[in-house]
């Protein structure tokens, strides 16, 4: 935490005195948000709980670029990085750049594809067939989306993890890369959600090594997540295709409206969150690169 990295020992004190201080109001804050973060790092992974832990970063990340800005912090930051961490920092925020694109493309076609959907729901006068035809191409467009997802979240696992240093006891820097840990699991508890893999709790702070589960399959037989509007659409538009009677068809698009409808409020909730922490980490990395330069 950045409040116990001013704690270490006293050989350590007098380079502490360039940093903010624990007397800033700055550095309780920001260690509250973290501890905030990562006590729901357990919830579930429901769109709403999602949403919130995306408002929490917003938030955090907003009182970083404030630290950031402190004359104090601009002086000593480059001073105490030594080249190895200096690449951390940038890698990091490079990483991060990439998932909430990754996460934002993900969205944006999903949203695209549903709204397409309901669109051809609205105009179909009895063409079954060709809502059919649409619906597969949507579930096509799914497991591509998963691929790529499930790749970002390889590459995510493989690649996520700081090396500590024998002095890394600075509390700027520190915070820094607890902060882009946060970050990490919470987009990685967002692409889960979109490709339906569940995830399961920590064993270490950092370890995201464990933390995936296989991914369940979504079948035309199986029941949707209760909590997952990505799978309730997938499992209805399964159970459509699937269904060759009237009567059937037509409860199966009754319900594949009702739950595209839902599916697309989630995501726009979700997209404006993404949305908003994209740029907030850009701003993040320029005042970072910024800081070093000088």
């Amino acid at each position: 935490m950045v409040s116990s990295a001013l704690n270490q020992k006293s050989n350590f004190h007098a380079r502490s005195n360039s940093l903010p201080s624990r007397s800033h109001p700055l550095i309780p804050q920001i260690d509250e948000h973290l501890c905030r973060l990562k006590s729901n790092e357990a919830a579930s992974s429901s769109s709403p709980s999602i949403g919130e832990k995306l408002s929490g970063l917003r938030d955090l990340y907003e009182l970083v670029d404030s630290l950031l800005q402190l004359p104090l912090t601009q002086k000593s930051l480059p001073q105490w990085c030594n080249d190895k961490q200096v690449n951390e920092l940038l890698n990091g925020s490079l990483r991060l750049l990439d998932v909430c694109g990754v996460a934002k493309d993900a969205l944006l076609q999903a949203k695209e594809d549903s709204q397409e959907l309901q669109s051809i729901l609205r105009r179909r006068r009895g063409d079954d067939a060709g809502f059919r035809n649409e619906a597969k191409a949507y579930l096509a467009s799914r497991k591509k989306a998963k691929k790529l997802i499930n790749k970002s979240l390889r590459d995510l696992k493989s690649k996520c993890g700081f090396s500590y240093l024998e002095n890394d006891v600075e509390a700027t820097f520190s915070m820094l890369r607890e902060v882009e840990g946060v970050t990490f699991t919470v987009f990685e508890s967002l692409l889960s959600y979109i490709s339906g893999t569940k995830m399961q709790p920590k064993s270490t702070n950092w370890s995201l090594a464990s933390k995936l589960m296989h991914t369940k399959r979504i079948t035309c037989e199986g029941e949707a997540s209760k909590t997952n509007e990505f799978e309730k659409v997938d499992a209805v538009l399964c159970t459509l295709i699937g269904h060759k009677t009237r009567k059937s068809s037509n409860m199966s698009t009754e319900n594949a409206q009702i739950e595209l409808q839902k599916l697309e409020s989630s995501i726009q909730d979700l997209e404006d969150g993404v949305r908003c922490l994209l740029r907030l980490s850009i701003k993040t990395r320029v005042s970072i690169l910024n800081i070093l330069s000088h």
